[in-house]
C-alpha cells in the first residue's frame, strides 16, 4: 500500500549526509515550504513534491494508494532517543528524600540505594515480566514521538543477568506496534556486591563480554565511566576488549565531575560520550578531532537539581551533539519534546538546534534494524515521522507536559494518538 500525506505545512527534513553542527543547527534550509506531500512505498519515504502534483498522480489509484490530507500541520523526522535504560524493574522513587536531605549519588548507593538495589530487584522478574513493563515504557515514548530507541542492560551486573535485560530488549525490537530497539551492553555499570572493581573488570573482560558478543544481542558496549564506579584504567581495558570483539564504543562521562572521561573518549574514538556534564574545554576540543559525539542528558540534571549543560560551548566548537532523555529509575522522563523543552527554555538553545540533536544528528550513533537512514525526511529514508497538532514546527518543544503530535508514523504505518485517519481538521 502506498501512502501520500499531502497539504502539509512546513517539512523539518534535515537531508545531509553528515551531523549537523556550528551555526548550521539553526539554518532554515533544511524546512521545506508548506503544501507538500510525501509519498511512502511500504517502509521507505520516496519522493517529497507539490501536493498537487502528488493528486494528479495518485489520487484515481484508491486501490493501492492511501491519501491523508495534513490540513496544514507542521511534519518533523521521527524522534530517536539515543541514550535509555529502558529494560529494569522495581521502584526508587524513595531516593528523592535522600537527596532532598543533602546525600549524593554515592552517599545514596553506599546507604543501599542506586543501581545496585535495581539490580535486586530486576532480578526477580522473569523475561515476560520484565518485558511487560518495558514495552509500557517503550509505548509511551511512541506517543510522544520517538521512533527509535536505544537502550543498555546494566541492571543485571552478572552472565545471566545481562544477558536476560538483552534478550528482553531484542523481544521489543521484534515487536512492530513499538519503536525499533537496538541495545548496548553495559555490564560495567556499577559493582556488583561480591566483586571489587579489579575483580570485576577482570569476570567482565574474561567471562561477560565474550558471552555478550557470541550472543550478538548486542550492538554496543559502554561504561560508566566516573569516580566512584570504573576508573579511567579499567574503562580503557574493557573498551579497548569490547572493540576486539567486534562491538562499537560508547561511554558515560563526567557526570558528577571531571573524571578525564573526555580525553579518553577522544583517545579511543568512541562513538558517543554522554553526559559529558563538567568535561573541560581541552577534552572537548580532542573529542571534536575525534569525531566523538557528545550526548547531552537534560533529564538528569532536572532530577538532580543540578546546573545545566553548557550545550552553547559545544555548539560554537563546531562538535557534533545529540540529546537523549537517559530514562532510568531514578530519571523516569520519557519524552524527548520535554527534554528538549528543557534545553530550548532553560538554555537557550534554537528549536531546530534541538530537534536536530534528536532526529538527524543522533542517526550518526544508532542504527534501525533496516539500516535504513533515519531521523531524516528524504527518499530512501524510512519512513518514521511526526505530524504536529499545529501548523508552526516550533511547537515540537514547547508543550512539555503533554504530545505535540497527532500522529505518528515508523515504518509507514500511521499511529494515532487523538484523532482517526483522514479526519484532521484544519489548524
Amino acid at each position: 500500500m502506498r501512502t501520500v500525506l499531502y497539504n502539509s505545512g512546513p517539512i523539518v527534513s534535515f537531508d545531509v549526509k553528515q551531523p549537523v553542527v556550528g551555526d548550521d543547527l539553526s539554518n532554515e534550509e533544511w524546512i521545506l515550504d508548506e503544501g507538500k506531500a510525501i509519498i511512502i512505498e511500504a517502509d521507505t519515504i520516496v519522493n517529497i513534491q507539490d501536493s498537487q502534483e502528488a493528486l494528479n498522480d495518485y489520487q484515481s489509484d484508491s486501490k493501492t494508494t492511501q491519501l491523508i490530507d495534513m490540513a496544514g500541520r507542521a511534519i518533523i523526522p521521527g524522534l530517536i532517543d539515543s541514550h535509555t535504560h529502558l529494560v529494569w524493574g522495581g521502584d526508587r522513587s524513595r531516593e528523592v528524600r535522600l537527596k532532598q536531605q543533602g546525600y549524593s549519588y554515592a552517599e545514596i548507593a553506599r546507604l543501599g540505594g542506586g543501581i545496585n538495589s535495581t539490580v535486586a530487584m530486576t532480578t526477580k522478574l522473569s523475561d515476560a515480566e520484565l518485558f511487560r513493563l518495558s514495552k509500557r515504557r517503550a509505548q509511551i515514548a511512541l506517543e510522544n514521538g520517538t521512533t527509535h530507541i536505544e537502550t543498555k542492560s546494566g541492571y543485571g551486573l552478572c552472565n545471566d543477568g545481562e544477558l536476560k535485560l538483552l534478550r528482553v530488549a531484542a523481544m521489543l525490537n521484534e515487536d512492530d506496534s513499538l519503536p525499533s530497539v537496538e541495545s548496548t551492553w553495559m555490564g560495567a555499570h556499577a559493582i556488583p556486591d561480591g566483586h571489587n572493581l579489579e575483580s570485576y573488570t577482570e569476570d567482565i573482560v574474561r567471562n561477560q563480554l565474550p558471552m555478550v558478543a557470541q550472543s550478538g544481542l548486542a550492538r554496543s558496549a559502554d561504561v560508566f565511566c566516573e569516580p566512584g564506579w570504573f576508573g579511567i584504567e579499567e574503562t580503557k581495558t574493557i573498551l579497548i576488549e569490547s572493540r576486539k570483539l567486534g562491538l562499537d564504543l560508547r561511554m558515560h562521562i563526567d557526570e558528577f565531575c571531571d573524571g578525564g572521561g573526555g580525553s579518553l573518549a577522544a583517545e579511543l574514538a568512541v562513538e558517543t560520550a554522554d553526559h559529558a556534564h563538567y568535561t573541560n574545554a581541552e577534552a572537548r576540543e580532542r573529542m571534536k578531532d575525534a569525531s566523538v559525539n557528545t550526548g547531552f542528558l537534560p533529564g538528569t540534571p532536572y532530577n538532580l537539581g543540578t546546573d545545566w549543560p553548557d550545550i552553547k560551548s559545544v555548539t560554537a566548537l563546531e562538535s557534533p551533539w545529540t540529546i537523549a532523555t537517559d530514562f532510568n529509575p531514578n530519571n523516569q522522563v520519557l519524552s524527548l519534546p520535554f527534554a528538549a523543552s528543557c534545553i530550548v527554555q532553560r538554555c537557550g538553545i534554537d528549536p531546530l538546534a534541538a530537534l536536530a540533536a534528536c532526529t538527524v544528528n543522533a542517526s550518526f550513533i544508532t542504527q534501525t534494524k533496516n539500516s535504513h537512514r533515519h531521523g531524516v525526511i528524504a527518499p530512501g529514508a524510512v519512513a518514521n515521522l511526526n505530524i504536529l497538532s499545529s501548523n508552526q514546527w516550533e511547537s515540537w518543544c514547547l508543550t512539555p507536559g503533554h504530545t505535540p503530535f497527532d500522529a505518528t508514523l515508523v515504518g509507514g504505518e500511521l499511529r494515532i494518538n487523538e484523532k482517526a485517519i483522514n479526519t484532521f481538521a484544519k489548524v
